[in-house]
This record gives structure tokens, C-alpha cells and sequence, in this order.
């Protein structure tokens, strides 16, 4: 009995694994030809629920087609690609029988994209970001992207509190509305930006080096107390390279991090950085291991001196000239490096440029991008080398710098890839332009001409060329001034400037009103890293029209004045020698310039004027910031052949000795100055912060002597005439203002020395850098 019950369980259990075979076997993947995965036949694929899109434009993405086998894989397929159109909220595709129907959704269609609560960034900016485009089609996740492109403009104009929120409004048709709701809030300044670890230098002098800057009284205007995540790691570069300079070696920046305080919307900047010791250069040593390159013959070209402070910037400029100059020598392949070796208990270090062969790589092809308005050669004459030439790593990236000076890019990347061949290279470099225009208007009051006020537009990249434009209109009380000027920063594809300048002047004086018309053709020849010399040659037309007491005066005094129109033709040059570290606030540096001009090349007039100006600025105290300056100036105008006329004569009052509005040679019978053929004046002056004032104003106080004199008259000697070279003097303070119209100062002189017929000043107001 029990055996029976047994063989009838087996029979039981062999007839369920038989069952389930059996309906295995009709679900197991049908076997081809080439082993392919389980399929069916669609008979036919239908398509429902669209209302734009027509039929064939659907059944085109498919993987599916009519009368052939398709998996679950194709199915996938054909979903992906349908939801990657964009033009579809929803995709199904089901079986009904052999039949295979896709059931689409569209996603509706833009009827309008619009902002509402935005004030400070119009529509038209607004509207450039954002990807949804009316009559385009609507999907949720072009939206939220759309938001957060929306929230980081707002967050690079300085508003990290604001809020967008995108809201939808459905319309007939299956169109919708897209409205984006903004609350901007209030901008969030950098309240503060600090330093911990500094010593050698002020909180104030390296808030100058950075580009993020601090709010202020006058922020609104200048705008520059925005966070930026992209200025702040710039500015990281800033730091190094100017401590790198300062001769900290060891410097390092270990955080620099912007906290925001949300609840007074307000960010907190700190650079937490190490200076480390300040080297001086030790020994200097050329390591040649080039066969028939000897070291020491390359030693003329060295820039950086035993004995100096260490300069990360010389090393970098003495890489360039010695690659230059081997190159001119016959070696193109030279691999030149610095090798340091720090002594720290003399803080100095010793270098030596080590010069080995390196790769013979050519440059294969430099290829251009990204440069919308920019022409490729303006980019491409940075190179010093050019496709064919030895490729050398120290000239690409003297190339990347001189880029990067130009301004005329928001970024600029420099890659190599291999070329067709081993010792083949290809440049790529790639570029973003950013505007190069500049307006700018400003209005003051001077002591001179009175209320003044002027307007003026810069293009640096004219038409993408590199050209220079520069129009300005200036206007006063008693002158009005037209000036445009054009340059041309390569002329005839070499390193060198050539431009042109037009002006018309007009100016009213106590006796006499002059009006000049002229022009002048420009060279800016480079000659050294600091040192370049510019040719010139004007033609000028002046005329003089007598008023006030000149009118009865004798004939010949109105003659040296009034001589009718005439033609002044003039070539001349300027030397200039400028290591001075800021053009607006110098604290260190020299600066020497020497100009001639020789008037006679045709014209009515001839002489030869001379001028010399020499400064030299150095910082007295680094923790307290003080800055001294001494300088000296000279000048002497000889006529050929003829007498100077007073209009050509130089005319000196608080420009050159603050305390004085006029001084030199005077006629009582013109009551006034009538110029000199000669001067000289010295200045010394120290500059320092006010305390109690935050450094983030600008603004500075200054101490000051002058001391000078004029004389010499060639014409218009009367019998109540005076001229002696009698030294004027004065002393005085300073208010200087970095405001954002520009530098402004007051100053207050009190006079030393003087002569009875000299016109004495009290306050002077003015504005601009004396470059």
C-alpha cells in the first residue's frame, strides 16, 4: 500500500515538472538564425493622443517598424528616444494583440515667457539666459533650469537673497503661459574684506591688490563691492604673484573664504595667508649643458642682479630673453629653468638657469576659437612663434600673459595636443570676448576755468582689430575742448604704435582769447621692458583776439599776442622711462621723461622746446602706509631766429607751486603774467592714510613743499615791465581723493617766498594722475 502511494506521488510530481516545461517553453525566447533575443511581429504601429505632430514624425524615432520582430529592448529604445524629442510630458506604448499602439502626451506649447518684479535686470538681459522661448515647447525641466540660470545672474549682480518662482497658466489649445516671479531683494555688498597672517604689508595696501573690494559710502556708483566667486580665486593669483614680486618666496595662501551673513545680507571676506621670510638674490649662475652654448655669454641678458631683492617676476621675464636670445643663436630646442637653493639663515637664495636640449617639437598648426568678434591675427601676432617654428613653452606662455593684458577677453585658455607626428604640436587657443568700450562723464569745479565738466568714449578693439579710438569733449567756464585720437598698437605687423590725434581748443584769458586747431601724426617705438620712445609730428593753427586792457596797450605788446592767425609745424619726440607700480596711487618706482619739440619744419613759428620731468617714489613706513615722492621738472623754449612769443611761452602757477595761481615774468600794463622761456620746480611730499577714516573711502592726506622758478622774456618788455629767476616757495597739506570719477585732490598751500606781482592761490582743487 505504501509503495503504491508512493509511485502515485511520483507520477503526480513528474506530471507538474511536465506541466511547467511546457509553460516555460512557450515564454522562452525564440531562437533564429543568429541566436537573437525572445521577439514578436508588430502587424501594424498606431500612434494616438498626438495633435501636432504628425504621425510619420513619431513613427521616425521608433525602433519599431511595421512587419518586423521587436523585443522589450526596442520598446526601451523607442521610449528613450521619444522622451529626448522634448516634445512629449508622456509616452506609453502597449500591445493589443500584433498591433502596437504609442499614446503620446505633448508637452504644450509657449504662449509667452514673462518676468515680473525684476527692477534691476531688465527683460531684455533676462531674457538672453533663459531657454524657454515663446512658440517653443514647455517642459518642466527646461523650467527649473531656466530658474536657476535666472538666480545666478542675480546672484553675479550682488543679490544672493533673491527668489524666482516660475509659474504656470494654462490656456486653451494646449498653450500655457510661463511667468517667472522674482523678489530681488537687496544686494548683498561685501562688508568686509580681510587679512590674517599679514605683516610686511597693511590690510589697506593689499585691499589694493585684490580686486574684491569692500563697501563704501560711494559703492553705488563704482559697483565693485560684489561678490564673485571667479574674482576671489583671481584674486588669490593677484596675491601671490605680488608677494612672489615683494621677494616671499615661501609665501602661500592657506583659505580664502566669503562667509554671508544672512540676516544682514552681508559678506564677510577673509584671505588667510603665511608671507614667510623675504629673500634677497645670492649668486647667479648659468648651467649650460649644450655643447658649444657657453653660459657666461648669455649673462648680458640676465635681469635678475645678486644682491637685489628676489622677484618671482624677473625670473619669469630672464626664462624669455634667454630662450630668445638662444634661439637667435642657433639653439631653438633649449629647455631653460630655474633651480633655487634657498640659504634660510642669510634669507637669500641662490639661482642658477640650468639650459638643456629639449624635445624637438614643432609647432604643427595654432588654431583659433571661440573669438566672436576678435580677427585671429590680433590674437595670433602675440605669438612669437608661428606654425613651423620650434615649439618652446616659455614663449606660449609669454604669449598667454600679453593676452591676457590686452583686456579684450573674458577668458583665455591655452592647450596642446599632439600632432600628426611625434615631433608635431598643435595650439589650441581658445577665447571669450567681452565689451572693450568705455563711456565715461565727470563734472567738477577748478580753481582755474571753474565749473567743468567732460565726456569721453574708449574703444580698445575697434571693429575686433585692436585699434584705439578715443573721443572727448571737455568744457569749462572760460574753455571748451574737442580732442579725438586713433591707434594702431601694431603698425605694419610690428611691435610698434602709430596713431593719429585732431583737437580744436579754445580758451578765454584775462586779455586775450586763443583758439588752436591741429592734429599730429604719432610712433611709439619700444625700446625696453620699461623704457619706449615716441616720434611725433603737429601742425597747429592758433589765433589770438585781443579783449580788456590789451586793447590799449602799445601796438607791439598786441602784436606778440595778436599776430593774426599762424601756422605752427613741429616734430618732436618723448623718452620715457616709468617702473612705477600704480599709475594712480604710486608706491614705488621712477619716472623719467624727456621732450623735445622743433617747430620750423615750414609755419610761421621757430623754436626748440625742451622738458624734462623726473620722480621717484618710495614707501617710508609699510604698517602705516606712508609714501613719500620727490620730483623735479625743467623746461626752456628758444627761439630760432626769431623771439618766443608769449603763446608759446610756458605759463606756471599751482600745477607746478600750489600756493600760487600765477608767477614769473608780469607787464603792468596787461596786468598778468605774460609767461617765461625758462623753469624749473621741485616737490617733495609724503601721503598717508587718515586715521579714524576707513581705509575702504579712499581717501588720504599729504604734506607738502614746492619750490620753483620761471623767467626769461624774449618780447613785449615795457617800461613797467618784470622778469627775475627769483625762487617762489610754499608749503602745505592735501586731501587726495581715489574717487570714482577718477583721482581728485585739494590742496592747501601757504607761500614762502615771493614777488610782489605774483597772484597768489590759498585752495586748489583739481583731479587726474599726473602720467
Amino acid at each position: 500500500m505504501y509503495f503504491m502511494f508512493s509511485s502515485l506521488r511520483k507520477v503526480a510530481v513528474l506530471a507538474v515538472l511536465s506541466l511547467s516545461l511546457v509553460t516555460i517553453g512557450a515564454s522562452l525566447p525564440v531562437l533564429g538564425g543568429g541566436g537573437s533575443a525572445y521577439a514578436q511581429t508588430a502587424s501594424r504601429v498606431l500612434v494616438e493622443g498626438n495633435q501636432r505632430v504628425d504621425d510619420d514624425t513619431i513613427l521616425a524615432y521608433l525602433s519599431v517598424q511595421p512587419g518586423q520582430r521587436y523585443t522589450e529592448f526596442d520598446i526601451n529604445e523607442s521610449l528613450k528616444a521619444l522622451f529626448a524629442t522634448g516634445l512629449f510630458a508622456d509616452v506609453e506604448i502597449e500591445r493589443r494583440r500584433t498591433v502596437l499602439v504609442v499614446i503620446v502626451e505633448e508637452n504644450p506649447v509657449l504662449n509667452r515667457v514673462v518676468f515680473e518684479g525684476n527692477d534691476r535686470l531688465k527683460d531684455d538681459a533676462l531674457e538672453a539666459v533663459v531657454r524657454s522661448k515663446p512658440r517653443g515647447v514647455f517642459t518642466r525641466a527646461k523650467v527649473q533650469t531656466d530658474t536657476q540660470r535666472v538666480l545666478e545672474m542675480y546672484r553675479r549682480s550682488g543679490r544672493f537673497d533673491a527668489r524666482v518662482t516660475p509659474k504656470v497658466i494654462d490656456l486653451p489649445q494646449n498653450r500655457v503661459d510661463l511667468v517667472f516671479e522674482i523678489d530681488e531683494s537687496a544686494k548683498t555688498s561685501i562688508s568686509r574684506v580681510s587679512f590674517i597672517g599679514n605683516y610686511a604689508y597693511s590690510d589697506g595696501k593689499l585691499r589694493e591688490v585684490v580686486d574684491t573690494s569692500q563697501k563704501n559710502f560711494l559703492s553705488f556708483l563704482s559697483g565693485n563691492d560684489i561678490y564673485d566667486p571667479d574674482k576671489l580665486r583671481g584674486d588669490e593669483e593677484r596675491l601671490r604673484s605680488f608677494y612672489y614680486r615683494k621677494g616671499y618666496a615661501d609665501f602661500r595662501i592657506i583659505s580664502a573664504v566669503a562667509d554671508l551673513d544672512r540676516e544682514r545680507n552681508k559678506f564677510f571676506v577673509t584671505f588667510t595667508i603665511d608671507e614667510g621670510e623675504r629673500y634677497e638674490f645670492g649668486d647667479i649662475e648659468i648651467d649650460s649643458g649644450i655643447i658649444g652654448l657657453d653660459g657666461e655669454s648669455l649673462r648680458h641678458v640676465l635681469r635678475t642682479k645678486s644682491g637685489k631683492t628676489y622677484n618671482a617676476e624677473l625670473i619669469e621675464k630672464t626664462l624669455e630673453d634667454l630662450t630668445l636670445e638662444t634661439a637667435r643663436m642657433g639653439f631653438p630646442f633649449t629647455q631653460i629653468r630655474p633651480r633655487g637653493d634657498r640659504d634660510y639663515d642669510q634669507q637669500i637664495i641662490h639661482l642658477t638657469y640650468v639650459i638643456d636640449e629639449g624635445p624637438r617639437v614643432y609647432v604643427e598648426r595654432i588654431n583659433i576659437r571661440g573669438n566672436t568678434r576678435t580677427r585671429d591675427y590680433v590674437i595670433r601676432r602675440e605669438f612669437e612663434l608661428a606654425e613651423g617654428d620650434a615649439y618652446n613653452k616659455v614663449l606660449v606662455d609669454r604669449a598667454e600673459r600679453r593676452l591676457r593684458r590686452l583686456g579684450y577677453f573674458k577668458t583665455i585658455d591655452i592647450s596642446r595636443v599632439p600632432g600628426s607626428s611625434p615631433d608635431r604640436m598643435i595650439l589650441n587657443v581658445t577665447v571669450e570676448d567681452q565689451p572693450t568700450g568705455e563711456l565715461s562723464f565727470g563734472a567738477g569745479i577748478s580753481t582755474g576755468d571753474g565749473l567743468v565738466g567732460d565726456v569721453s568714449l574708449t574703444e580698445s578693439n575697434f571693429m575686433g582689430r585692436g585699434y584705439k579710438v578715443k573721443a572727448s569733449i571737455s568744457a569749462g567756464a572760460s574753455k571748451q575742448n574737442y580732442d579725438f585720437g586713433f591707434t594702431d598698437p601694431y603698425f605694419l605687423g610690428r611691435r610698434m604704435s602709430a596713431g593719429f590725434d585732431v583737437y580744436s581748443r579754445f580758451k578765454e584769458n584775462d586779455d586775450y582769447d586763443v583758439e588752436r586747431i591741429g592734429g599730429g601724426l604719432r610712433f611709439g617705438l619700444p625700446i625696453k621692458e620699461n623704457l619706449g620712445l615716441v616720434l611725433r609730428y603737429g601742425l597747429e593753427q592758433s589765433e589770438s583776439t585781443l579783449t580788456g586792457a590789451l586793447v590799449d596797450v602799445p601796438t607791439g605788446v598786441q602784436a606778440d599776442i595778436a599776430a593774426g592767425a599762424t601756422i605752427t609745424s613741429s616734430v618732436g619726440y618723448t623718452l620715457t622711462y616709468n617702473t612705477v607700480d600704480s599709475q594712480v596711487l604710486p608706491r614705488d618706482g621712477k619716472f623719467i621723461r624727456i621732450t623735445q619739440d622743433f617747430a620750423g619744419v615750414g609755419g610761421d613759428v621757430h623754436y626748440i622746446r625742451t622738458l624734462a620731468d623726473a620722480r621717484i617714489y618710495r614707501q617710508l613706513h609699510t604698517d602705516w602706509d606712508w609714501v613719500g615722492m620727490v620730483g623735479v621738472k625743467a623746461g626752456n623754449i628758444t627761439g630760432l631766429g626769431e623771439g618766443v612769443r608769449s603763446s608759446d611761452a610756458f605759463f606756471k602757477g599751482g600745477e607746478s607751486i600750489r600756493g600760487f595761481e600765477s608767477y614769473g615774468p608780469y607787464d603792468n600794463t596787461t596786468t598778468g603774467s605774460i609767461g617765461g622761456n625758462n623753469f624749473w620746480n621741485a616737490t617733495a611730499e609724503v601721503n598717508f592714510p587718515i586715521w579714524g577714516l576707513p581705509e575702504s573711502f579712499g581717501i588720504r592726506g599729504a604734506v607738502f613743499a614746492d619750490a620753483g622758478s620761471l623767467w626769461g622774456v624774449d618780447m613785449r618788455k615795457t617800461a613797467s615791465f618784470e622778469d627775475d629767476s627769483s625762487i617762489r616757495s610754499s608749503v602745505g597739506a592735501s586731501i587726495l581723493w581715489q574717487s570714482p570719477f577718477g583721482p581728485l585732490r585739494a590742496d592747501i598751500a601757504q607761500t614762502v617766498t615771493k614777488e610782489d606781482y605774483d597772484e597768489e592761490q590759498f585752495f586748489r582743487f583739481g583731479g587726474g594722475a599726473k602720467f
